[in-house]
Parts: C-alpha cells; structure tokens; sequence
C-alpha cells in the first residue's frame, strides 16, 4: 500500500489526504464534501493559488482571457484533457483580466499559456493553443 496523496480541493482549498488506489472513486473534500477530483478543468482565482500549487497531483493551468480567439479555440481541448488526465493531473483555468496580479506574478506575456506545477513548483511553460494530441504529448513529455 502506498502512502496517501495530499490533494487540495478545488472548492475550498482543503487538502486531502486520498490513498492512490481511490483516486478512481469520486473522493469527496473532508471539509467541504465536494468532488475533490473532477473531469472537467476548475476556475483558479487570485486566493486560491497558493493552496492549489501544492499537494501530490500535478496541476496544469490555462491562462487565458474571454476576448482572446485562440483562448476560445482552445478550451474545448482543455476539456478534453481535463476528462483523460483525471485522477493524473488536474487541470484549471485562470482568467489573465479577472486575476490581473496573479498572471503578473506568473509573468504571463501572452495568451493562452499553460504552466505546470508539480510539487508546488513551476516545472514547465507552453504558449498557444494547440490540439489534443499535442497537448498530452507534451503533458507526456514532463512525466504526466
């Protein structure tokens, strides 16, 4: 038996602790009790990085923003992703104008960008969209 992940929950920033062979049973926050992994990509907001860098899971982040045309092309591939890639990364969207300090922090010079964490730590950073396929293999590329 391996030790347990630590996960934070996309809701309310609790970390769970989830043994690695139930990440396929839907766990549930145990401070919130909502879906701590879900199939779909979680809106990421300025209070919320922190927390959500860290634990076990990797987390990749779109930056994007509501008038940008490739942001919007892409999305539905993050989706995609984000229904492959559950229980092996987590996946969030962080809008670039409602979250303006953070995208600074993060040095965002341009729209979509993805930048995955592991550990708490940047680990790598890909401008643009680009299709499925692409984007996992690259996601395969860092070890995801």
């Amino acid at each position: 038996m391996t030790a347990p992940l630590l996960i934070p929950c996309p809701h309310c920033n609790g970390l769970n602790r989830i043994p690695a062979e139930r990440l396929g049973d839907q766990p549930k926050c145990g401070r919130c009790k909502a879906a701590v992994l879900q199939a779909k990509p979680f809106e990421l907001k300025q209070g919320d990085y922190a927390s959500q860098i860290k634990g076990d899971l990797p987390l990749l982040i779109d930056v994007w923003a509501d008038w940008c045309g490739p942001c919007k092309s892409f999305a539905p591939v993050f989706e995609q992703a984000a229904a492959q890639l559950a229980g092996r990364c987590r996946l969030a969207k962080l809008d670039s104008e409602a979250n303006q300090p953070l995208s600074a922090q993060l040095g965002i010079r341009s729209i979509p960008s993805l930048i995955l964490f592991k550990d708490g730590r940047e680990v790598a950073r890909q401008s643009g969209a680009f299709p499925l396929p692409q984007l996992l293999a690259w996601l395969g590329s860092q070890g995801i």
